[in-house]
Parts: structure tokens; C-alpha cells; sequence
């Protein structure tokens, strides 16, 4: 009898606390379709982007989605070989269309076209969207990974974004493709030129060849590659279960001596990360982290608060940048490091998905980023230690329910 008692007893908690969860998901989502409901655009402040000379080619930092857009269609009307295209989100729209058509008329008129999605991230996209002429070779990263899918090492999304064009010019970063994120959002790109081209476009090829899904023709690796001391690329593939993002960051942190400056959508650091950032302000270092006040994801912010008392008590400082999605995956260290890619500072991203980063040793380059951090940092409001402990008890209740879901963001 006690045996049964208590097992009633468990499945009647566990019951409580799922309803619960359901409850607390559906109250947010509410909420989120309240407050996105007429809000007004505003013009956010931006740096102003211009190309930077570095060793071994050149770098412009783009914070438009509008002058990044014309740039890409650009490059690919100029495409004389070969076209590398790889998006996470590619919108049914005007600015999705005009990349469709960009795209079929560089196949038209004899450039090899390759491209790559996410089918999960575009479900909501029309499947005759995708449909492409044939010769252009297209690969489709499976809707829920592949066989046996209860390896984590067959389920990370494609959440890259790249583009390259010929051996001329290679883009990565934040961007997705769709009208939404032209204007309305606040990401990062980079335009790559002269010998990292071909560092990139390895990264495409061994996506394409290693990757879950449809993977005709095979693609040859270049046989020229780079030991740049000032750029590298770095990718996360899940099939191989390599992840050297995370370690980039770790990296760069610890060596830290003035300032860390990031920029991320997503903030769920692990406790290694967590730690890495504390220990920087202990030694006197200057950490800001800017993230969005509410991203489009509500649950993912939920779950992320519950890493902001320990930030703030640590002396990190937590920017909200107000009215708008900031999507960027940015960070710039000491005037010296900076890095800008794909990947957030979440498990999905340093232990989940394929991702890419391209690092950068440059004071030029730094330079921008921190000009680029300080237009930002004019559309933020800063989280307080003192705001934080004193916020209303249902705001703690709602993230305790939400927080054992944070290990799956």
C-alpha cells in the first residue's frame, strides 16, 4: 500500500509539474504575440562598414541586411565557375526569390551551382520554393537527422550561412536569407576575400561531402590551401563530433587582458564558459555581453536567465538591446581577436550543430568591431545585479519551470 501511495503520489507531481510547463510555454508565447503585435520600426544605430585591408585579402563587416543582400546578388551575378550556397532560413519572398533567381541565372549560363538548407528551419517555407532546375545540385539536411537517430552525432541542424562565389569572394555570418532580417534585425556578416576564399570554400565542400543528406556530385577539395597566421575557419560538424568553436572562445577569453566584447542572440553558456567569463573580470578585465531583451525564441530567454545572476555577480555586464532582434554571433577581445560566424554561445551551437566561425588577428579589424559594439551598445539598457534579484517572483517561478529544459537549447 505505501508502494502505491507513493507512486500515485510521483505521477501526481509529475502531472503537476508538466501542466504546469505547458501552461507557463503558452502563457510566454502569449505574451511574445502581445508584444510583437504593432510594434513600431525604428532605425537602429549602426557603425558604418567599410573594407578593411588584411593580411592576405581583404574584410568588410556588414551590420545591413540591405548593403549585405546587393553585395551577395552582386558577386553572384559576377559568378563565372562555381556558386557555394548554404542557408539555415531561405524566406519565400522578395529577397528569398531575387536569390532563387540570381542563382538560376548563374546556372543558365554555365556556373556550377551547389546549394544547402535546412529543411526543419524552412518548414514553413513552401516546398515548390526549393524546387530547382535540374543541374543545380541540391542538398536538403534532413528533417530529423539520420539512422540511428538516437546518436547526437546524427541530429545538429545546418545552421550555417555561407556563401562563396568563385575563388573571388566568400560571406558568412548571421544572416539568413528573407526581407525580415534586411531591415528589422540587427546581425553581422563578413565578406571575405583573397586566400581565405579557399579556406571557406573547403568549409563548404566538406559540409556537402560529409554531411546527412543528398550528396551528389562529390566535391574535390582544393588542392591549394592557406596556414594564414592572422585568419582561420573554424567548423563544427556533428557527424565527426568535432566542435572547435567552444574552444576558440575558451581560448580567446583566458588571454583576455582589457576587454571582451560580445554580441550573441542566444546566451546559454556551459559552467566551463560561465567560469572562463567571471575569471576574466576577476583579473580586471572589462566583459560586456549583448544580447536581445526579448529574442524571437521567448522560451530560449527564459531558460537563459537562469545564467544571469551568477554573470552578474561574477562583474560581467549584461546589455538588452531594446525593440529589436540583435541575431549576431560576434566577439572582439583586447583589440586584437575578433570573431564572426554562425555560432551562439548555447549547446546547440557549441555542442550540437554544423556551424562556422572565421577568426581574425587584426587590429584594423577589432577596431571596427568595438566601433561596431558601441553603436549597439546605444539601442541597450543595462541589466543590473540589483534589477535582477529584486524582479517579480512570478518571472522566477516561470524560469524555474522552464530552466530543466535549458540542457536542449
Amino acid at each position: 500500500m505505501p508502494d502505491r501511495y507513493a507512486r500515485s503520489l510521483l505521477r501526481t507531481g509529475l502531472t503537476t509539474t508538466l501542466a504546469a510547463q505547458a501552461l507557463t510555454v503558452a502563457g510566454l508565447l502569449a505574451f511574445d504575440t502581445l508584444r510583437k503585435r504593432d510594434r513600431p520600426g525604428r532605425r537602429l544605430p549602426r557603425a558604418e562598414s567599410r573594407v578593411i585591408d588584411v593580411d592576405g585579402g581583404r574584410l568588410r563587416i556588414y551590420t545591413s541586411g540591405e548593403s549585405l543582400y546587393e553585395d551577395m546578388l552582386a558577386d553572384i551575378e559576377a559568378a563565372r565557375s562555381h556558386i557555394f550556397f548554404e542557408s539555415f532560413i531561405w524566406k519565400n519572398d522578395e529577397v528569398g526569390r531575387a536569390f532563387k533567381d540570381a542563382l538560376v541565372r548563374a546556372h543558365e549560363r554555365g556556373v556550377e551551382v551547389f546549394v544547402a538548407f535546412d529543411e526543419f528551419a524552412n518548414l514553413v517555407v513552401p516546398r515548390s520554393f526549393f524546387d530547382l532546375p535540374d543541374g543545380i545540385h541540391v542538398k536538403r539536411h534532413p528533417l530529423i537527422g539520420h539512422f540511428p537517430y538516437v546518436l547526437p552525432r546524427n541530429l545538429g541542424r545546418d545552421h550555417r550561412k555561407l556563401l562563396v562565389v568563385d575563388h573571388d569572394a566568400a560571406y558568412l555570418g548571421g544572416y539568413n536569407i528573407g526581407a525580415l532580417y534586411a531591415d528589422r534585425w540587427r546581425d553581422t556578416h563578413a565578406r571575405v576575400s583573397g586566400e581565405m576564399v579557399v579556406e571557406l570554400s573547403n568549409a563548404f565542400i566538406d559540409y556537402w561531402n560529409v554531411a546527412p543528406g543528398n550528396s551528389v556530385p562529390r566535391v574535390h577539395t582544393p588542392m591549394a590551401r592557406t596556414w594564414s597566421q592572422n585568419m582561420r575557419v573554424h567548423r563544427n560538424t556533428p557527424v565527426d563530433m568535432v566542435y572547435p568553436i567552444r574552444n576558440m572562445y575558451l581560448e580567446a577569453i583566458d588571454r583576455a587582458e582589457k576587454n571582451v566584447y560580445l554580441t550573441v542572440a542566444y546566451l546559454l553558456p556551459d559552467s566551463v564558459l560561465e567560469r572562463a567569463l567571471t575569471d576574466a573580470t576577476r583579473r580586471g578585465v572589462d566583459v560586456r555581453i549583448i544580447v536581445p531583451h526579448f529574442s524571437n525564441h521567448i522560451v530560449a530567454d527564459w531558460a537563459s536567465r537562469a545564467r544571469f545572476e551568477r554573470l552578474l555577480r561574477g562583474g560581467v555586464r549584461i546589455l538588452r538591446y531594446e525593440n529589436a532582434m540583435v541575431h549576431a554571433k560576434t566577439a572582439t577581445i583586447d583589440g586584437r581577436w575578433s570573431t564572426v560566424g554562425t555560432a551562439n554561445l548555447d549547446r546547440l551551437s557549441l555542442a550540437g550543430n554544423y556551424e562556422i566561425n572565421i577568426e581574425i588577428l587584426d587590429s584594423g579589424v577589432a577596431a571596427q568591431m568595438e566601433e561596431i559594439f558601441a553603436a549597439d551598445a546605444q539601442n541597450c539598457t543595462e541589466l543590473t545585479l540589483e534589477e535582477w534579484i529584486e524582479r517579480p517572483l512570478v518571472l522566477r517561478v516561470s524560469e524555474g519551470l522552464i530552466s530543466p529544459y535549458r540542457p536542449l537549447l
